[in-house]
């Protein structure tokens, strides 16, 4: 039947004249045909698979904005942490200086205090040790006065002493000699 509408249509152009504006109507008729025949492909095939394409895009294109708003508010909670544990290790980081500096101070204190200790020990060690020479020296040098004023007062007297009034002769001077202040080193 197309073929008829065809020779039908060629036929009534080459009847009357051709206007040069006008198309020719085979030509339209052609057109028309092929146009509904290709619209018609791809109203069946190509525009579902184009919008089953458009769908999919856009899909995964809202599928990546919501990951990347995901991953910036992860990266903002990630970030809000990170800071909370930075402020937090330079709280324990101060804490920890602080506490080393409480307990630098006291250990100085207490080696001062042992040192300070042990200084008084050992002056008192020293002056225990010279009163201690001081009475040895004391006690040698009383009994060599006590023997050289009996020897004097044997000279003096020209005779001898017995031992018992040589010792308490010598420790009668001894005991004024220290009583009066001249016993204490400085002659």
């Amino acid at each position: 039947m197309l073929h008829l509408l065809v020779v039908a249509a060629e036929t009534a152009t080459e009847v009357e004249e051709k206007n040069p504006i006008l198309p020719d109507v085979a030509e339209l008729i052609y057109g028309a045909l092929a146009f509904l025949i290709v619209f018609a492909v791809l109203w069946k095939f190509a525009f579902p698979a184009l919008g089953k394409m458009l769908a999919d895009r856009s899909a995964k294109i809202q599928g990546d904005l919501e990951k990347a708003e995901q991953s910036r508010m992860s990266a903002e909670q990630e970030l809000a942490e990170y800071r909370t544990q930075l402020s937090g290790a330079r709280d324990e980081a101060n804490r920890i200086i602080e506490e080393s500096r409480r307990t630098a101070e006291q250990l100085r204190r207490d080696l001062q205090a042992k040192a300070e200790q042990e200084a008084q020990a050992t002056v008192a060690r020293a002056q225990e040790e010279i009163r201690a020479e001081r009475d040895r020296v004391f006690q040698d040098l009383r009994a060599q006065v006590g023997v050289i004023a009996v020897e004097l007062a044997g000279r003096v007297v020209g005779q001898s002493l017995d031992p018992s009034a040589h010792e308490r002769l010598s420790d009668e001077y001894i005991d004024e000699v220290a009583g009066s202040g001249n016993g204490d080193g400085q002659g």
